[in-house]
């Protein structure tokens, strides 16, 4: 089973580096927009059978050209929303964009208990993403879009395939409607085919060190 993993298009919260991660969240740019058209070209090889999209307005904006243009009603599912930034929402500040990022990252390297103040811990994270994939994997369809975000995509990818290290992740950031490949199924594992269009191979290399 091939998931594409899909980052939502370009918000104006990204261009002001804000930990935008509550219910309703941004709205797409014009930018965004044309971001999210471009992904019925960039997809079309792919035989897509079931769009997923968290309930947040820029993953369903974004999903909209595609499940348009392949005659799907995307699912919209819970599990798919952000990791949640507690006390720093919509923070711009430096210090606390690298606490949420430090949080995150513990989810990753095993240590999901550890909590993100005034949110949720990594449990709950990665037990709804998890859910999601689940039911993707399971959907019938040979390949299924799940439009979501970009650091529930990295610390995800991170905690629950076999080949994507947590320095990996950080090193490389999924652009706005990057596309992260992902095999497999619940049972068998997962590993990670390419990373916003670059071939990920048995081990994705990584400059970093992080415990």
């Amino acid at each position: 089973m091939r998931l594409l993993l899909i980052r939502h298009g370009q918000t104006a919260a990204n261009l002001g580096g804000a930990l935008d991660t509550a219910a309703p969240g941004s709205p797409l740019t014009e930018v965004g927009h044309r971001q999210a058209g471009a992904l019925v070209d960039v997809l079309r090889e792919e035989p897509i059978g079931a769009v997923f999209v968290s309930p947040l307005t820029r993953t369903r904006q974004t999903a909209e050209p595609l499940s348009s243009a392949l005659g799907l009603r995307p699912a919209v599912r819970d599990g798919l929303r952000e990791l949640e930034a507690g006390v720093w929402e919509l923070s711009t500040a430096g210090d606390d964009v690298s606490r949420y990022a430090a949080v995150a990252s513990a989810w990753a390297c095993g240590r999901p208990e550890v909590p993100m103040p005034g949110a949720s811990d990594g449990r709950e994270f990665l037990g709804r993403f998890d859910a999601v994939m689940a039911e993707a994997a399971d959907c019938g369809a040979r390949v299924a879009a799940l439009v979501t975000h970009g650091t529930a995509i990295r610390i995800w990818t991170a905690a629950r395939t076999d080949n994507i290290c947590i320095g990996y992740a950080l090193e490389n950031e999924v652009p706005n409607t990057g596309v992260v490949v992902v095999e497999g199924t619940p049972a068998t594992g997962w590993r990670v085919l390419s990373w916003a269009g670059t071939e990920v191979g048995e081990r994705a290399e990584s400059a970093l060190l992080v415990g």
